[in-house]
């Protein structure tokens, strides 16, 4: 593959309609209170909210090389958007290549006159990188990325979820909308209809995995040296430096919405790793899929060790982003349902890149996305 030509990414793009350049520690409180304003509408402690988001901003964004993330000035000095960019590594047949992962993109439509979220794309495209991604982009996201020819990957924007317990699962959905709904009204109603439905809802013994492979928890640290071993049957995938995969972990442990970060794999007789999985999850609570990698034939194995290890926890149910290639296995699965939960798209003029993405042949989501960062479901300003 023929190496890309790498340009510099500019410090300052300008326009008339403003400018972009690279986010500041001075943006922060002003990032911080847009974000909340676009994607938390709960009534939270406002002041509290802000400097814990902006906290966490310097920590994902500033902490390290220069930053990559993106703001929008308008003409008068004030923000006018914000894109949300993590440098990351790929290869593809011996060649390293810089990615983009975009988070969170929003504009002020208070200072905004559908300007900045052009200025904003265009910007990164004159960057350093050599292909862009994103596995959370909501609509409004969409409706920007795709004329820019960005390959949308349609499995990988559906989320898959399996039911364990149905009343629990949506008394948890109810009281995380509402979190100040009292469990005196709702679990009396939920153990009833848990109790009647129990028999449906109990795991087939379709799944139960083979008796010669087993799962066992295991630390980030095991995770963080298998996981690159499984995942070398995709042509276009990560390639971490030394320490950066266990410090990703660590960040990713953070979060907090779904609970602790737990780790598994699944062997075989002999003590080989056929696969391994990273969720959160605690009990009476819906467990969140982090990541998922499996070598060959076991995917279907460590998907079952990843399921019964989030029902023995007490969780009431799973939910995961799709994939391909265990698409088949999640089909087998009863109570298993799917919906769109954010757009997963590609970028790049490498042609090796674009035809690798097309064939499917492509590690993305998870850790190699941003719906692993806090700011895609954590509620920043409660005590």
């Amino acid at each position: 593959m023929t190496g890309p030509r790498k340009v510099a990414a500019p410090s300052t793009l300008e326009s008339q309609h403003g400018s972009v350049r690279p986010l500041a520690a001075r943006d922060l409180e002003h990032v911080a209170a847009l974000f909340l304003m676009k994607f938390r509408h709960r009534r939270l402690q406002r002041d509290r909210a802000i400097a814990q988001t902006a906290d966490y901003m310097r920590e994902l964004y500033l902490d390290g090389d220069e930053s990559k993330a993106l703001v929008q000035i308008d003409p008068q000095g004030r923000l006018g958007g914000f894109m949300g960019v993590l440098k990351a590594r790929y290869e593809l047949n011996g060649s390293v290549l810089n990615a983009a992962i975009i988070g969170p993109f929003m504009t002020d439509s208070n200072t905004d006159h559908g300007w900045a979220g052009p200025q904003l794309l265009r910007t990164l495209h004159q960057g350093e990188f050599d292909l862009y991604l994103t596995d959370s982009a909501n609509r409004t996201s969409l409706a920007f990325a795709r004329p820019m020819k960005y390959q949308l990957l349609p499995v990988h924007c559906l989320e898959w979820t399996c039911v364990f317990r149905p009343g629990a699962m949506a008394a948890a959905a109810l009281r995380r909308k509402w979190p100040g709904l009292p469990r005196l009204a709702l679990d009396p109603c939920v153990r009833a209809f848990d109790a009647l439905a129990r028999r449906r809802f109990e795991p087939s013994a379709q799944h139960s995995s083979s008796q010669r492979i087993h799962r066992e928890p295991i630390d980030a640290v095991r995770f963080a040296e298998r996981l690159p071993i499984l995942m070398t049957d995709y042509s276009l995938r990560p390639s971490w430096n030394d320490g950066e995969l266990p410090r990703l972990l660590a960040l990713a442990a953070e979060k907090r919405a779904d609970g602790p970060l737990h780790f598994g794999g699944t062997y075989d007789e002999t003590g080989k790793m056929l696969g391994c999985y990273a969720f959160y999850g605690q009990a009476g609570g819906v467990a969140n899929l982090l990541q998922i990698q499996a070598s060959g034939s076991h995917w279907g194995a460590t998907l079952d060790a990843l399921i019964a290890a989030a029902r023995d926890m007490g969780c009431v149910g799973i939910a995961g982003q799709s994939q391909s290639r265990f698409m088949p296995q999640l089909f087998g699965h009863q109570h298993v349902f799917f919906r769109y939960a954010g757009g997963t798209m590609v970028r790049s003029r490498i042609a090796e890149v674009a035809e690798a993405v097309r064939s499917g042949d492509i590690f993305i989501g998870g850790l190699m996305g941003d719906r692993w960062t806090r700011l895609s479901s954590d509620d920043f300003g409660r005590v």
